[in-house]
């Protein structure tokens, strides 16, 4: 995945994920670990959010269509690499609470 080209959107547009597919079966240890590494850049990474919690449900029947669309957020992460959040530590924490009372 190091060669591969970057994609500008972590999910292909109109592509329809299912767990009922003609599709060959993937090794699910592998797929599971690679959509748990993605679960973990998720915290500084909320643009891939989406796409990791879709392909999250089907980790009990994955095939080759959820292998490919796990590897399109791999190539959206390179490409958006130097993108992310950052959180600093504060002196002091400063809290503010709002009420709307009707």
């Amino acid at each position: 995945m190091s060669n591969c080209k970057s994609v500008t959107t972590p999910v292909a547009l109109g592509e329809k994920l299912s767990s009922i597919s003609e599709h060959d079966r993937v090794d699910e240890k592998a797929f599971r670990s690679l959509i748990g590494c993605l679960l973990y850049l998720t915290v500084t990474r909320p643009d891939i959010v989406y796409a990791v919690s879709l392909l999250s449900r089907f980790m009990h029947c994955c095939n080759v269509a959820h292998l490919k669309a796990a590897k399109r957020v791999l190539r959206y992460v390179k490409g958006t690499i130097n993108s992310g959040v950052k959180f600093w530590q504060a002196k002091e924490l400063k809290l503010a609470g709002y009420s709307h009372s009707d």
